[in-house]
């Protein structure tokens, strides 16, 4: 195997994304052959070099692996996040994955992790253009014209959201159906429209449905839920 830089090692072998790597080595955490490395652009042989996060090593991983995880609230879709609980937590493999995309602390629902790394940054990235379906609670009653601005777009941290597939459930429930991903963008798009989200489920990523997964539990992909994701990547 040839030389590869450290950061794509890092996301080959499952331990997160590519930038969250180059976080990592920034911030001191990664060693080479028992030396700290925090200078990005060194390389490493997977075959010869023995590599490090937080004094674990790291072995290069050989066989995908496809998670859905139903994430409940209170926990942070990260790595690694000091005094916080992590997704990682609640999947007890002894491969090493890492999630694909985030769904912010006070949300629950429809995570995926994987250890293939091109995949990740694939479908982490906002031209692949998967939908992502939500059930969203709100703390009172919203009327149509409030959800027809909803699906049409709102102007948003300088730019517009795009249109979005939105189903009302009940006076205070809707699902919503989205193609990007901006940071809180429902909970920022409800209070454009005088309201609060009381809950925020995801229950759908492209061909992948939340289904009865309980809270907290995990499970691998099906074959062709596996194939549908990596047909669209």
């Amino acid at each position: 195997m040839t030389e590869m830089r450290l950061q794509k090692f890092l996301s080959q072998a499952g331990i997160c994304s590519r930038r969250k790597g180059e976080e990592y080595i920034q911030s001191g955490w990664v060693k080479v052959n028992g030396k700290t490395v925090t200078q990005l652009g060194v390389k490493v042989d997977p075959q010869r070099d023995l590599v490090e996060v937080d004094s674990e090593a790291i072995e290069s991983n050989t066989t995908s692996i496809y998670i859905a995880l139903n994430k409940p609230r209170g926990y942070v879709s990260s790595c690694h996040q000091p005094d916080e609980k992590i997704v990682l937590d609640l999947v007890d493999i002894s491969e090493r994955v890492y999630p694909i995309g985030r769904l912010d602390k006070d949300s629950s629902g429809l995570l995926l992790l994987t250890n293939d790394g091109l995949l990740h940054h694939q479908l982490s990235h906002p031209s692949f253009n998967h939908q992502k379906e939500y059930e969203v609670k709100l703390a009172k009653a919203i009327p149509g014209g409030a959800l027809a601005k909803l699906a049409k777009g709102l102007p948003m941290m300088g730019t517009r959201t795009r249109p979005a597939q939105v189903q009302r459930i009940s006076a205070r429930r809707f699902r919503i159906v989205l193609q990007e991903g901006k940071n809180r963008q429902i909970r920022r798009m409800v209070r454009k429209v005088g309201n609060q989200v009381v809950s925020l489920k995801r229950i759908r990523i492209a061909n992948i449905k939340l289904g009865g997964l309980p809270s907290g539990s995990w499970r691998h992909l099906t074959p062709a839920e596996r194939e549908g994701l990596l047909q669209a990547r």
